[in-house]
């Protein structure tokens, strides 16, 4: 799924600057895709933001504004997310670092009242650092892995529109869904989390 883009390496703090430049009536799918291919993020740059952890990947506020949300997130090989969904917010990524592996999933049935919700396997994708990607809003509900085969450490860019609290959490084998309150390990670079960090300096 790569695209080409007119590129040019930014450090992360332009690129935060960039992106809040962008209006509102401008701050749509196609276009904060352009954005993301044609700005790459210097991984050097991201230093403030890159804690590791062997429980569990980790998320890295970067910038929060009324219209978005910044987050670098960072994988262990082996690391996944939970399948989830954004809560009917977009959601942009980049890898400045590494690769990982995007799982779609259809909802086939669905009750509220019960919690219950059966998952089938949809489409799947690669995000590298020349291919970023979106989630698909008429499919939003995926998971995030940075398998073990791929060997390296990832760090994922995501930009979400707009700022959000709670996703929805599904277990696949159960067939249920549940709403969860979303928390970051780290905030602006301030450690806000009791996991067992690794702050990793990236080439």
């Amino acid at each position: 799924m790569g695209r080409n883009y007119a590129l040019r390496m930014v450090a992360i703090e332009d690129f935060a600057e960039r992106l809040s430049a962008i209006p509102a009536e401008r701050f749509t799918r196609e276009n904060v895709l352009a954005f993301l291919g044609q700005n790459r993020v210097e991984v050097k740059s991201l230093a403030p933001y890159l804690y590791f952890s062997k429980e569990h990947y980790t998320r890295n506020l970067i910038q929060r504004t009324p219209m978005f949300e910044l987050i670098a997130i960072c994988w262990e090989s082996g690391q996944g997310s939970a399948i989830h969904n954004h809560c009917d917010q977009r959601c942009w990524m980049a890898v400045p670092y590494g690769k990982v592996q995007v799982l779609n999933f259809k909802v086939v049935g669905r009750d509220g009242a019960t919690g219950f919700c059966e998952l089938a396997p949809s489409t799947h994708f690669f995000i590298e650092p020349d291919s970023p990607q979106e989630v698909d809003p008429e499919e939003p509900v995926h998971q995030v892995v940075n398998s073990a085969s791929f060997g390296s450490r990832a760090v994922t860019l995501h930009v979400y529109s707009y700022p959000y609290e709670t996703c929805e959490v599904y277990d696949l084998k159960a067939k249920k869904v549940e709403t969860v309150r979303l928390g970051n390990t780290t905030e602006f670079g301030v450690v806000k989390s009791a996991m067992k960090l690794e702050k990793v300096a990236l080439e």
